[in-house]
C-alpha cells in the first residue's frame, strides 16, 4: 500500500478582490495548519475591517481532507461558503482557509449572483498566490556519541533526510524529518546501529 506523503497547498497570502452593483468582496487566502490558526485570521479580519457586512470563508485541513468546512456568515444557505470552499476543492488544496469579506452596495444580487460573487473573489486570491508541493514528515530524534557523527551525518545525506535542529556536544542531538512513505524503511535502518538511540517525536505536515 503506498502511503500517499504529499499534498498541494499556497506558498503564502493571497488576495483577491471583486465588485458587482456596488458591493465590494475582499478576499484573502492563507496557509493554515490548524482550527486554532484559522480563529485567529478570522478575528484579526473582524477587526481590520470591522465595518463589513460579512465575513464568509471555507477550509481544508489534512493531507487526507477530510477536515472541512464552509461559512455563509448570515448570506442565503450555501450561496458564500460552498462556492470559496469549491475554489479550494477545484484546486486541489489542503491546509488553507481563504476569507471573503463583504462590503454591502445596496443592492441585492441575489442567490446566482451571490456564489459567482463569493467564487470569482476567492479564485482571485488563490490566483494570487503559488501553489505549491508540500510533504507530509515523521520526526525523530537521534542522540549518538560525537565519534560517530561522520557516520550519522552521511546516513542523512544518502537517504536525503531533513534536519531540523542540532546540537553538537559529547552527546549529539539531531532531530530528522522523514517522508511518511519512507518513514518505517528509515527507522528499521537506524535501529541496527546500536550507537544511535532513535525516538519518534510526531509528525508533521
Amino acid at each position: 500500500m503506498i502511503i500517499p506523503d504529499t499534498y498541494l497547498t499556497i506558498e503564502s497570502k493571497g488576495e483577491g478582490l471583486y465588485k458587482e452593483k456596488g458591493s465590494k468582496f475582499i478576499a484573502l487566502a492563507y496557509p493554515v495548519t490548524t482550527e486554532d490558526e484559522i480563529k485567529v485570521i478570522l478575528a484579526n479580519l473582524r477587526k481590520e475591517y470591522h465595518d463589513a457586512r460579512h465575513y464568509c470563508y471555507a477550509y481544508r485541513l489534512g493531507v487526507d481532507k477530510k477536515k472541512f468546512r464552509a461559512n455563509d456568515d448570515g448570506e442565503p444557505a450555501n450561496s458564500a461558503g460552498q462556492p470559496i470552499l469549491g475554489q479550494i476543492k477545484s484546486n486541489n488544496l489542503t491546509n488553507v482557509v481563504v476569507v471573503v469579506i463583504r462590503y454591502f452596495g445596496g443592492k441585492l444580487l441575489g442567490v446566482g449572483g451571490l456564489i459567482n460573487a463569493y467564487r470569482s473573489a476567492a479564485a482571485d486570491a488563490l490566483s494570487d498566490t503559488k501553489i505549491i508541493t508540500k510533504t507530509v514528515n515523521d520526526l525523530y530524534e537521534l542522540t549518538f556519541a560525537y565519534t560517530i557523527i561522520n557516520d550519522v551525518m552521511r546516513l542523512i545525506e544518502e537517504e536525503k533526510l531533513i534536519i531540523v535542529e542540532q546540537t553538537f556536544e559529547a552527546n549529539c542531538t539531531i532531530r530528522i524529518g522523514v517522508r511518511l512513505s519512507k518513514s518505517e524503511t528509515i527507522k528499521k535502518r537506524i535501529d541496527k546501529s546500536p550507537e544511535i538511540k532513535i525516538k519518534y517525536i510526531g509528525s508533521k505536515n
